[in-house]
Formats: structure tokens, C-alpha cells, sequence
């Protein structure tokens, strides 16, 4: 029996990749994003592609009361979720008091509540069924204080904490919880993010398809936290944690500013 995964942010970047490498797996999928065409396309794509079953929602989860929409509409169609995977985010770069508030409000409500009222209601029923994959995605931003993008890194440190707790809560009950944490990935982000000219958006990044596998597979092994690069691991998980806290903002805030 095929499993149908709900992916989030859908129409582009990681979240096209997991759509495509899950009904690769013969796995049925609902994609949901804002760009109805781009959604209807990627479906068409898989269907043809892959022989699964695609279902299409059109959803605005940054916008109030998104998620709650879109947790009736999949209720409505009377659509199962098997694996929940919760991409959709963005980030702004900017001085925290001289960016819009809406747009960093925005980024919360997408970021933490929409993730978050997604997973509650759907850990719900997975953990009635006892079964079930989450796969929240975060970022290595998670696991530090991010200057110039102090609301986008401060979200992802949520994603991360909230993922590991939530697993150590449902595991028992056949429900896993992973978080993703990738570092810079070539996608869209960048320039949603205003980031060009950063020395973060120099870096060379990884592919959304080499990312979606390693996340993917590993919430499939039912993993904890997944780094897509052993390099990072390595540093975020060894050496920045020992290095003085003021030291490890101003690298950070370096790497987020601008060249003159």
C-alpha cells in the first residue's frame, strides 16, 4: 500500500525534490505551496512519471489561519497522511529593528506556528494509527544565533528543539520526528532572503535534490537530527560550541553582511 506523504512548500527548491523523490518510491504525494501552476505542473510531472496519485493545495501557511485551512481542506478531500514534511520557510536578511514587522511576523507565523499547528494535528492522528514519518525541515541555522537574520535563525532553532521532543514524546507510540538541518542549498532562498553579496551566499552549495535524499532517507532510519555534510557536522557539533559566544556572533553576523 503506497504511503502518501503531505510536503509543504512544494513548488520549488527541496520541497519539489522530496515530491519527486518520494513517489520515485512509488509513494503518493499532496503538494501544497502558494503557485497553484507550479503545484499542477510538479503533479502532472509525477503522475505521468511515476503512476501515483498527486493531490494539489493551493496555500498561503505564512498568511493567518493557512494552516488550519489547509489541515480542513486535506480532512475535506478525506486524504490520509502518512510522512508530514514540513519545507516551507523563508528568511530576510536585515538589521532586526529596521526590517517590516509584518514580513518578520510572517516568517514566524510560517516558520514555528504553521509547522508547528501542522505537526500537532497531524502527530495526532498518526499516533492513533501508530505509525507515522515527520520530517521538519530546519537548517544549520538551528544551532546558532544568527545576527542580520535574528528572526529567521531564532525560528529554526525552534524547529530543531520542537523536532527532538516531539520524537522523544511519540516514538513510543510509532510516530518519529526528524529535523533536517542543511546548510546552504542552491535554491530560491537566497534571493528571497536578500542575501546576495553575503559571504554566506559566496559558499558553494548543495543541490535541493542531494539534500531532499539525505533528509528523506534519514527520517526514514527514523533519525534524530540529519546534517547534510559530514564538514558541518563536525564543526556545529564539535567546534562552535566551544568557542567563546561573542566570537561565534561576529563570524556569524560577518558572514551576513554585505561588501560595501
Amino acid at each position: 500500500m503506497a504511503q502518501t506523504a503531505l510536503i509543504t512548500g512544494a513548488s520549488s527548491g527541496i520541497g519539489k525534490e522530496f515530491a519527486r523523490y518520494h513517489a520515485a518510491q512509488g509513494g503518493d504525494v499532496i503538494l501544497t505551496a502558494r503557485r497553484l501552476p507550479a503545484l499542477e505542473a510538479l503533479a502532472q510531472e509525477l503522475r505521468e512519471s511515476y503512476g501515483i496519485t498527486a493531490d494539489v493545495i493551493a496555500c498561503d501557511l505564512a498568511a493567518a489561519g493557512g494552516a488550519a485551512a489547509l489541515i480542513a481542506e486535506v480532512e475535506n478531500r478525506g486524504l490520509a497522511v502518512d510522512i508530514l514534511i514540513n519545507n516551507a520557510g523563508f528568511g530576510g536578511h536585515g538589521l532586526h529593528i529596521k526590517r517590516n514587522w509584518e514580513d518578520e511576523a510572517a516568517m514566524i507565523r510560517l516558520n514555528v506556528q504553521a509547522l508547528a499547528e501542522l505537526t500537532h494535528a497531524f502527530a495526532r492522528k498518526m499516533a492513533k494509527a501508530g505509525q507515522g514519518r515527520i520530517l521538519n525541515v530546519a537548517s544549520t541555522a538551528a544551532m546558532m544565533p544568527g545576527p542580520l537574520q535574528a528572526v529567521y535563525f531564532a525560528s529554526k532553532a525552534f524547529v530543531m528543539s520542537y523536532s527532538q521532543a516531539l520524537d522523544e514524546e511519540l516514538r513510543a507510540l510509532g510516530v518519529t520526528v526528524t529535523s533536517l538541518n542543511p546548510g546552504l542549498v542552491n535554491t530560491e532562498f537566497v534571493a528571497t532572503a536578500d542575501l546576495a553579496g553575503t559571504g554566506l551566499s559566496d559558499q558553494k552549495g548543495a543541490s535541493a535534490a542531494s539534500v531532499a535524499k539525505i533528509g528523506y532517507d534519514g527520517m526514514m532510519k527514523g533519525k534524530l537530527v540529519v546534517i547534510n555534510e559530514r564538514r558541518l557536522s563536525l564543526l556545529l557539533n564539535w567546534v562552535t560550541p566551544l568557542l567563546p559566544r561573542r566570537m561565534v556572533l561576529r563570524m556569524i553576523k560577518g558572514m551576513q553582511q554585505k561588501a560595501a
